[in-house]
């Protein structure tokens, strides 16, 4: 039986319940929109109203004002009058309408490499947006004062898509990033989002945990530039106990994305005795080179002790190198380490001839670049990666 089955199968307050069980507080987040902050809830928010309410594009209607979310692979029953697992999703009268679309609770220009992408447009800003909620419950979240939180819990600013493209327009950065908590959850708003800032010249990319339907990936990829995933381990046990997702549909996701020709980098938080096993890490190297081929980079990041895995240390430098190793032993051409600051493996490599192309340094500053047209300048060898 797959860990989602239980939500699948018996319509029920999903949602309340993963409230009362998993979270057991109250957070509050900080909110930065326009360079401005404030902690704390919005009392003024306690009930989603009418109108913030946008129907949500991927889901079915069953019978007795049921709906079957379609969104992710929980694929949750819901009844009238109840949200699903993530919070996000309501059915009113047999109606599935999203409670976040238009919420943005962060919104702020990031350097491109603290998402991170290397191969996206190296030394721009992304306007980076974020929604409450998100469809996993990773012990280890680092942003879980918004991912693990009601949307009526936070402040949040409307915006339309055509006022985030223009914001982002004006604030002069290449792209919108959807980051912070996980944008499955509102992607109705990054499709419009997106298609906004196409209008503009404007670029759009995901930070995701990959926990997504085929269908709704398929919309995106009409729309965006590149597809962050977090591969968070290459072991069922630890996507069911850590995550509460599965790993095969993150697996298809990586897959999907890179069928429909969506640049894609992935990020594996490295955690010391959880996901670290080297047999682990060969079989994810193995089924990398096998199923998706060697171009992805792959970014091993340094884990610091967060929300509910306060108990176990900081990676080790030891274990990334280690893990950047196998993988690069294996064949994988552009293998990163993050989280640890002027470590050498933080730049870009040219695969043939070995010189430094993209240098990087501390707080995601980037130095010298030796492309031409997405080329060594030295040899001349092709380096994959959106440059332009």
């Amino acid at each position: 039986m797959k860990v989602n089955d239980v939500f699948i199968k018996q319509p029920c307050a999903i949602y309340e319940r993963r409230r009362f069980l998993e979270l057991g507080l109250s957070s509050a987040a900080a909110f930065c929109f326009g360079c401005s902050k404030a902690e704390g809830k919005n009392e003024d928010t306690a009930v989603v109203a009418p109108d913030w309410l946008t129907e949500a594009r991927f889901y079915e209607k069953i019978n007795d004002n049921l709906v079957q979310c379609l969104v992710c692979p929980r694929e949750c029953v819901i009844p009238d009058g109840k949200r699903g697992y993530c919070g996000t999703r309501e059915n009113r009268g047999g109606t599935l309408y999203t409670v976040v679309y238009g919420r943005v609770v962060s919104a702020v220009s990031d350097p491109i490499e603290k998402k991170p992408f290397f191969h996206v447009l190296p030394g721009t800003k992304a306007f980076s947006i974020a929604t409450a909620g998100c469809n996993m419950t990773c012990k280890f979240c680092q942003n879980w004062t918004l991912s693990q939180s009601k949307p009526e819990e936070l402040r949040s600013q409307p915006m339309t898509p055509e006022q985030v493209a223009e914001t982002a327009f004006a604030s002069r950065t290449k792209s919108i990033a959807y980051t912070y908590n996980e944008p499955t959850v509102f992607t109705e708003f990054v499709y419009d989002c997106a298609v906004a800032g196409k209008n503009t010249g404007i670029h759009s990319v995901v930070i995701s945990n990959g926990y997504i339907n085929p269908e709704p990936v398929e919309r995106l990829g009409e729309v965006l530039t590149a597809y962050k995933v977090d591969l968070k381990a290459f072991s069922d046990t630890f996507y069911r106990d850590i995550t509460g997702g599965d790993l095969q549909s993150v697996l298809n996701t990586i897959k999907l994305l890179k069928k429909l020709d969506v640049w894609v980098e992935i990020v594996h938080l490295t955690i010391p005795t959880l996901n670290d096993d080297s047999r682990d890490l060969t079989a994810m190297a193995d089924w990398l080179t096998g199923e998706v081929g060697t171009d992805i980079p792959v970014h091993f990041t340094r884990f610091h002790p967060m929300y509910r895995l306060t108990n176990l240390p900081v990676t080790p430098v030891s274990t990334l190198e280690r893990a950047r190793n196998i993988l690069m032993e294996k064949g994988m051409k552009f293998v990163y380490i993050g989280n640890v600051p002027g470590h050498p493996a933080e730049s870009t490599y040219c695969p043939n001839c070995g010189k430094k192309l993209i240098e990087r340094g501390y707080g995601w500053s980037v130095g010298d670049v030796y492309l031409k047209e997405g080329a060594c300048v030295f040899c001349g060898t092709p380096i994959p990666g959106v440059w332009a």
